[in-house]
């Protein structure tokens, strides 16, 4: 067995759910159909944006910014919040939450007037608490520690669809039945949901000592004896998706200097954003399988240290399929880190505030999705597209070894104290 966060799994019993096969099965397809729903808009958010009296190609660019962005920084500020009240009155009653908040928010979305009330609504769907956190919540605080890199990736390999569905089907959909009704199917895909999650999901009774302490207990935080790996994973989370998402504003235009038909742009742009989730998700599952075998931090090492090498090539790049190709094996190497993230976390903090402290994790990854575009953007803009890949490049670098170097002291201080016994 690796000595790393598996190592304290050995030390405590595990607690798990024996209907976690079931529990996990009910979030893939619950987490799938909300962000199929979520994501719909994609596509067409600007030309809402236009109906609701956005006036002007500015106006309109900013609003869709503002709108798709709020959501985001809502959740940001809730999460710990969520994950906090899960591990005190359930986590499952978190997941019905927020899945009738999101239903009840998106149908209203498609009957707003202004451009304030679609803002509104998307920092309500936000607060709300978003169905895919909660359910990576869920699945790692009932899953068997040994079985929870597979687990997570399972659930992240049918966030990471719904994520690529959502846009194909908002670019289907409102020129068949138009934008408003496209918002009422949504919601109602995310009713079902909720429902799904109400009647299937099954959750443990919680212990009495739980339930009710005797004496007031310590702060989530103060719980955690070391908190190194916490802390790492915060820091790795973050970065991962402020890496992933400072290319994300650049792929449109860095395609638009390999591809000479002007009319072939966007799709292309599509097939190069839609080649990195692919790869994550026939990845996932498989990586997170291999890092339950050999220590879920040796993965995080060598899929950070992997992509800092293949985001090299991506910069000098002459030809579109050389791009493609390129995004796909960073998707195949990136796709279990996010899984192998939250098992760290979860093998190495206490069970009655594991939720809090991956609130916390959710949080930090929000942050670098936010961020992310906007430094991004500025450096594509000022200094270059390379210099973004070649940025980034450094930045997974450094994760790489910044993640080696606290496992290294963690792996050397266990085997002194062992050793001392």
């Amino acid at each position: 067995m690796p000595l790393d966060s598996t190592t304290q799994a050995t030390q405590a019993p595990s607690t798990y759910n024996v209907h976690w096969r079931r529990n996990l099965f009910v979030c893939f397809a619950g987490s799938f159909s909300t962000l199929v729903a979520m994501t719909l808009l994609l596509p067409f958010l600007p030309l809402y944006v236009e109906q609701l009296g956005a006036v002007g190609h500015a106006a309109i660019v900013q609003w869709s910014g503002i709108a798709f962005g709020a959501t985001f920084f809502a959740a940001a500020l809730v999460a710990p919040l969520w994950g906090r009240l899960g591990d005190r009155y359930g986590r499952k009653v978190m997941l019905v939450r927020a899945s009738f908040g999101m239903a009840i928010c998106m149908s209203l979305t498609g009957m707003v007037q202004t451009v304030w009330q679609l803002v509104l609504l998307r920092l309500l769907i936000g607060f709300a608490g978003g169905y895919s956190s909660g359910s990576t919540i869920l699945v790692a605080m009932q899953t068997p520690k040994d079985r929870s890199g597979w687990a997570l990736g399972v659930l992240s390999a049918g966030i990471t669809a719904g994520s690529l569905v959502g846009p194909l089907l908002g670019g289907a959909l409102p020129p068949l039945i138009g934008i408003r009704a496209t918002f009422l199917i949504a919601g109602g895909v995310i009713f079902l949901a909720a429902l799904a999650t109400t009647f299937l999901i099954k959750e443990m009774p919680r212990p009495p000592a739980l339930a009710k302490p005797k004496e007031r207990p310590k702060g989530g935080w103060a719980q955690i004896s070391d908190k190194r790996p916490v802390v790492a994973m915060l820091a790795t989370g973050m970065l991962f998706t402020f890496a992933n998402m400072s290319i994300e504003p650049i792929i449109t235009v860095y395609v638009q200097q390999l591809v000479a038909e002007a009319s072939r742009v966007t799709l292309v742009s599509g097939v190069v954003m839609s080649a990195a989730a692919l790869g994550a998700i026939l990845s996932a599952s498989r990586l997170g399988k291999l890092a339950d075998r050999i220590g879920h931090w040796n993965v995080i090492v060598a899929s950070l240290a992997v992509s800092a090498l293949l985001l090299i090539p991506q910069a000098f790049v002459t030809e579109s399929w050389q791009l493609v190709g390129l995004r796909f094996l960073m998707g195949l190497v990136l796709g279990g880190l996010l899984p192998c993230i939250t098992s760290v976390i979860r093998h190495n903090v206490p069970d009655g505030v594991g939720g809090n402290v991956l609130g916390l994790a959710i949080s930090a990854q929000y942050v670098g999705q936010v961020a992310g575009p906007l430094l991004g953007g500025f450096v594509g803009g000022h200094l270059g597209m390379r210099a973004v890949f070649l940025g980034t490049s450094v930045l997974m670098a450094g994760g790489a070894v910044y993640n080696w170097l606290v496992q290294s002291r963690r792996t050397r201080d266990m085997l002194a104290v062992s050793g001392k016994s």
